[in-house]
């Protein structure tokens, strides 16, 4: 609606309209999760859980709003049809730009649960946004490296007992979890130096996922492997707010998840080999994908 002001001033209204939603929610989110953390019974607890997702969830819609308002971002979906609200999914994704997130945000917004992310678990500890991960529901995970765990050898498996543990919360609520199994975000200078076998893509981190699947393989029925495609350049976020940004092409896959593949990533050699075969050729398919994307400019 606005996006014939220049850019400069969109950028600065959309930020403003950004940081204002997010102190709007931060806020209430952050004083429910003190009732919630401070009331010890479970159904009280259920309660406020799907309380703060919902305000999270209406911290996104507005953010759409702010998007359709400052900038004319065409985003282009092929897949969204089968998605259920009430199903329990994996989210896998390549990864160019902080954008990326703002725009499964939006497209997944109301189609899935809301967004979680894996965090360290020292990030419980950052002012504010920490106890409102927690009260999100954000899974923290403690991993320990495999040289701690030969000096600390009674501490073997406690990482994924740990995260187990954090998760069944979960066995009874729907959740999408995502993760960008790249690690970082893509760049010609990481792809040179890695010598990535991929054209366009950096090599995949099976470790992440292998640890999920190992935690919550049994809750998890999909997968949705989504593939972000930016037809001119990979943008910025500053380069999307200021609209610049004309068009992103999305292509998601659904797929059943291989319960085979949920054994014990971290101490079974056979299972991991197995496991980053698979990820291995979901990444040779996203690659395939892409080259496709690109072919049709």
């Amino acid at each position: 609606m606005l996006s014939f002001l220049p850019s400069l001033l969109l950028g600065l209204l959309s930020f403003t309209f950004y940081t204002i939603n997010t102190f709007l929610w931060l806020i209430p989110i952050v004083i429910f999760s003190f009732l919630k953390a401070l009331l010890p019974f479970h159904h009280w607890r259920k309660f406020f859980s799907y309380l703060l997702d919902q305000m999270a969830s209406n911290w996104v819609a507005l953010n759409t709003v702010n998007q359709k308002l400052f900038t004319k971002t065409k985003i282009s979906v092929k897949g969204l049809e089968k998605l259920e609200k009430k199903q329990w999914y994996l989210i896998i994704a390549n990864h160019q730009s902080w954008v990326d997130i703002v725009v499964l945000q939006r497209i997944l917004h109301g189609k899935v649960p809301f967004l979680k992310f894996f965090l360290k678990k020292e990030l419980l500890y950052v002012p504010f946004l920490g106890i409102a991960w927690w009260a999100l529901d954000f899974p923290f995970m403690k991993r320990y490296s495999q040289s701690f765990i030969k000096k600390n050898p009674h501490l073997k498996g406690k990482d994924i007992a740990t995260t187990q543990k954090a998760c069944k919360k979960f066995r009874h609520k729907p959740v999408s979890i995502m993760n960008f199994i790249e690690g970082t975000r893509f760049t010609p200078e990481k792809h040179q130096k890695q010598n990535s076998p991929f054209k366009y893509l950096l090599k995949p981190k099976a470790g992440g996922i292998g640890f999920v699947m190992s935690t919550m393989g049994d809750q998890l029925n999909k997968v949705l492997d989504i593939t972000i495609y930016y037809p001119e350049k990979t943008p910025s976020f500053i380069d999307f707010i200021c609209g610049k940004v004309k068009e992103v092409q999305v292509d998601i896959k659904i797929t059943d998840i291989d319960h085979s593949l949920t054994g014990d990533y971290i101490n079974d050699r056979a299972h991991k080999i197995q496991f980053q075969k698979w990820v291995n050729q979901l990444w040779l398919d996203k690659d395939a994908k892409l080259s496709e994307f690109h072919q049709q400019q």
